[in-house]
C-alpha cells in the first residue's frame, strides 16, 4: 500500500514539474530552474511525507478497527455457537420432556386400564364368592347326609368316603369305556366279517359265472368235436372208397398194359405199381393203333376211289 502511494505522489510531482518546465523553459536559467526544482521537490517530499504519515495513521486506525471487528466477529460467532448449543439443548430437553410426559401418560392410562380390569375381576370374584356361598348353603344338607352315612360305614372321615366313591366312579367309567371299546371292536369285526362275506359272495358269483362260461365253452367244444368226428368218419369212408377205386383203376390199368403187350419187372418194362407210366404207355399204344386204323381207312378209301374211277 505504501509503494502505491509513493508511486502516486511521484507521478503527480513529475507531472507538476513537467508543467512548470513547459511554462518557464524559455524564461529561466539553468541554475534558477535547478533551485526551483529542488524547492518543488522539497515541497513535494514534504507533502508526500505528510500524506504518508496521514496514510499510516489511517492505516493503523483501519488495522485496529479491523482487529476490533474480527474480535467482535469471533465473539459473535462464539455467542451464536453458544446460542445454537443452548437451543439444541433446549430442544433435546423439550423432546425428552415430551417423551417422558408421553411415557407417564401411557403409564397412567395402563394403570387406569389395570385398575378397571382389577375392578372387573373383583366384581367377578365377588359374584363367584356369593355363588359359592349359596352353593355351600345349598349343599349343607348333603354334607349332613354324608355325615349320617359315614356313621353307618367303616370310614372315619367324609373325605375317605368321597375318595372311595370317586374310585368307584372312576372304575365304572373305565369299565364303561372298556365296554364301549369292546362294542366298537365287535362292530368293527362285524363290519369286517360282513365285508369279507360280501367279497366272498362276489367272488363265488364271479366263479359261478366263469364256471357257467367254461361249461358253455365245454359244450361247444364237445359239439365241435362230435362234428369233426363225423367229418373224419366221412373222410375215412370217402378215402376208403377212393382207395378201392384207385386199386381198381390200377388193376384195370395193369390189365390193359398187359393186354397191349407191356412187360413189368424187367429192365425195359415198367414197375408194377407205376400206374402213371403204364397209362402213358397205354396212351402211346392207343395213339399208334389209332394212327394205323386211320392209315388203313385212308388206304381203303383210296382203293375204293380208284376202283370207282375205273
Amino acid at each position: 500500500m505504501t509503494l502505491d502511494l509513493e508511486d502516486y505522489f511521484r507521478t503527480v510531482f513529475e507531472e507538476h514539474l513537467t508543467k512548470v518546465s513547459a511554462l518557464d523553459r524559455g524564461l529561466l536559467t539553468g541554475a534558477t530552474r535547478m533551485i526551483l526544482k529542488q524547492k518543488e521537490i522539497r515541497e513535494v517530499d514534504k507533502q508526500l511525507q505528510t500524506h504518508t504519515e496521514e496514510f499510516e495513521l489511517k492505516k493503523e486506525s483501519l488495522r485496529r478497527r479491523r482487529d476490533e471487528l474480527m474480535k467482535k466477529e469471533e465473539k459473535l460467532k462464539e455467542s451464536l455457537f453458544k446460542f445454537d448449543k443452548f437451543l439444541k439443548e433446549n430442544d433435546a430437553k423439550r423432546v425428552r420432556g415430551e417423551k417422558k410426559a408421553q411415557r407417564e401418560r401411557e403409564a397412567v392410562r395402563q394403570k387406569e386400564e389395570e385398575i378397571e380390569r382389577l375392578k372387573e375381576e373383583c366384581a367377578v370374584l365377588e359374584a363367584c364368592r356369593l355363588r359359592l356361598q349359596r352353593k355351600v348353603k345349598k349343599n349343607a344338607l348333603y354334607w349332613a347326609f354324608l355325615e349320617q352315612v359315614l356313621n353307618l360305614t367303616k370310614y372315619e372321615e367324609v373325605w375317605e368316603l368321597l375318595g372311595r366313591f370317586a374310585t368307584l366312579l372312576s372304575n365304572r367309567e373305565q369299565l364303561q369305556q372298556r365296554e364301549s371299546e369292546m362294542l366298537e371292536q365287535a362292530d368293527s369285526q362285524r363290519g369286517a366279517l360282513q365285508r369279507y362275506t360280501d367279497q366272498q359272495s362276489c367272488s363265488i358269483l364271479q366263479k359261478n359265472n366263469l364256471l357257467s362260461h367254461l361249461q358253455t365253452e365245454l359244450d361247444q367244444k364237445r359239439s365241435d368235436t362230435l362234428r369233426w368226428e363225423n367229418t373224419w368218419n366221412r373222410i375215412q369212408t370217402t378215402a376208403a372208397k377212393e382207395t378201392l377205386l384207385l386199386g381198381q383203376v390200377k388193376v384195370v390199368t395193369l390189365n390193359l398194359y398187359h393186354m397191349m403187350g407191356g412187360t413189368t419187372g424187367q429192365e425195359e418194362g415198367v414197375a408194377i405199381d407205376d400206374t402213371v407210366a403204364q397209362l402213358e404207355k397205354i396212351q402211346l399204344f392207343i395213339q399208334d393203333q389209332s394212327a394205323i386204323v386211320n392209315n388203313l381207312k385212308q388206304s381203303r378209301f383210296q382203293t375204293v376211289t380208284k376202283a370207282n374211277l375205273k
